[in-house]
């Protein structure tokens, strides 16, 4: 199969990834002419830049389309840590729902705080990665730590954490 590939490709026909998307031939960014000063008779063209062109002419592909697991695993497999912190917070909404709050709320932050370590830790997240590492850690890190905060302190009907100052932030902000 891989022959026939090559065999297409090397005969201009549309190569393809293994999941069916085509694939643009790889084109250099100035064309060489043959005997150009600079380039010996039958020798390549130079290597294509890496940096990102000034004028686009295409959409630019998704940050996370295949980096999460290589190759042709299907993309629910490589999407595993969005989907994993996505089903968190689900279970966390349902809970919610269901007349559990303080759970929910614990979930949706456990689930956040989870993301921010799977962005640190993992070389790869897929579509987790929004924004820069940083960014993304600080974000989801911040807000997991607040709502998770939010749900410990929660008054109804007992708080499980107390802390000295919300009672006087409260009344200030509140009544």
């Amino acid at each position: 199969m891989r022959a026939e590939s090559d065999a297409e490709n090397a005969a201009g026909g549309g190569a393809t990834k293994a999941n069916g998307t085509p694939v643009a031939p790889v084109v250099p960014a100035t064309p060489v002419a043959p005997g150009a000063p600079g380039t010996a008779a039958g020798a390549e063209p130079a290597a294509r830049s890496r940096r990102f062109p000034s004028i686009t002419r295409d959409t630019a592909r998704p940050e996370g389309s295949g980096r999460a697991v290589p190759g042709a695993v299907s993309t629910p497999a490589r999407q595993w840590p969005m989907l994993s912190v996505l089903t968190a917070t689900a279970v966390g909404l349902l809970a919610t729902a269901f007349g559990h709050p303080r759970v929910g709320c614990l979930a949706i932050g456990v689930a956040l705080i989870a993301a921010s370590v799977m962005r640190r830790v993992l070389p790869s997240v897929g579509m987790l990665a929004v924004r820069s590492r940083f960014t993304d850690m600080i974000t989801y890190g911040l807000l997991g730590v607040a709502i998770t905060l939010l749900a410990l302190v929660m008054a109804a009907p007992k708080p499980w954490l107390v802390l000295p100052f919300m009672e006087s932030a409260v009344r200030f902000t509140v009544r």
